[in-house]
């Protein structure tokens, strides 16, 4: 069943066709569904909202009939009925047969983690073929929930994000024109999460890996590996760069002040979008907002 949402946004109905393990906190799961003929975006960092069911559900519990009046709808259903809502971006989407991927981070799932799992992580790490899910995504093409923009006239990319973004840099990537040059760095959590990204752009690509022994490090301040990184780069010189940082939100916004004030690049020309925030799930996240 589908409802109009708000427009250029609606419902999909959709269900996992196949899973793949891209490196130790990374997971991919690929959806299909009728609906998807519906789904439409020419954005690179398109972002989404999925709901997914609660163990023992058979689908995630979400009442669309409602239309407009949904989300309160929503809100108002028991936690452990609930859907589970999470923001994810689009990593690709496909035609004959219609596909969507989107990557998940795993947090907490292994043995011995210091925190643990949420739930979009335990239905990640275990989903199946058949799996059915709620997606609100796009029904236009050109839409609002799509971010990276850069003017006509860039003749240089900078771009920041962690692992929660590497979607995005990768659709991002694959998409810039030839030999625009780019500089880019991908922080993960794990060596082997790093992965081999395809672009025709001159993309100088830097992978900052975390370390996961130190939990001392305060992130009030954004991450000192990603500041330290950005603070000793030499960017080729440019008239009209742009840049697009996207992760954990105190480390976008130090990121943004180091490139608008000391980089010199215009603020308009910056984009700039905090995924999560250290130390709030998503449900605390929308409260606080």
């Amino acid at each position: 069943m589908t409802t109009a949402v708000a427009a250029p946004f609606r419902f999909f109905s959709l269900q996992v066709v196949r899973t793949r393990r891209l490196g130790p906190s990374l997971v991919r799961v690929t959806f299909a569904g009728p609906d998807l003929a519906a789904f439409h975006s020419d954005g690179r960092d398109q972002s989404l909202s999925l709901f997914l069911p609660h163990p023992g559900q058979p689908e995630p519990v979400v009442p669309i009939e409602l239309g407009d009046g949904w989300w309160q709808a929503w809100r108002e259903l028991p936690d452990d009925v609930r859907a589970v809502m999470r923001s994810y971006t689009l990593r690709a989407l496909r035609r004959d047969p219609d596909e969507i991927d989107i990557d998940f981070v795993l947090h907490g799932v292994e043995p011995g983690a210091a925190a643990p799992a949420g739930p979009a992580s335990r239905w990640a790490a275990r989903a199946a073929a058949g799996d059915r899910v709620l997606l609100l995504g796009p029904a236009i093409a050109d839409n609002r929930a799509i971010r990276f923009r850069p003017p006509e006239d860039t003749d240089l990319v900078v771009i920041w994000g962690d692992a929660t973004a590497l979607p995005a840099v990768s659709a991002i990537l694959e998409a810039l024109p030839a030999d625009l040059p780019a500089r880019v760095w991908l922080e993960v959590h794990d060596a082997g999460d790093i992965q081999d990204l395809s672009t025709a752009a001159d993309a100088e690509i830097t992978w900052l890996v975390h370390d996961r022994r130190d939990h001392t490090t305060d992130r009030a301040e954004g991450s000192p590996m990603a500041l330290g990184a950005l603070h000793s780069a030499q960017l080729p010189p440019a008239e009209h760069p742009y840049a697009w940082i996207a992760g954990e939100s105190s480390c976008v916004k130090a990121l943004r002040r180091h490139l608008v004030g000391e980089r010199g690049i215009d603020r308009r020309r910056v984009t700039f979008v905090g995924y999560w925030r250290e130390g709030l799930t998503e449900e605390q996240l929308r409260a606080a907002e």
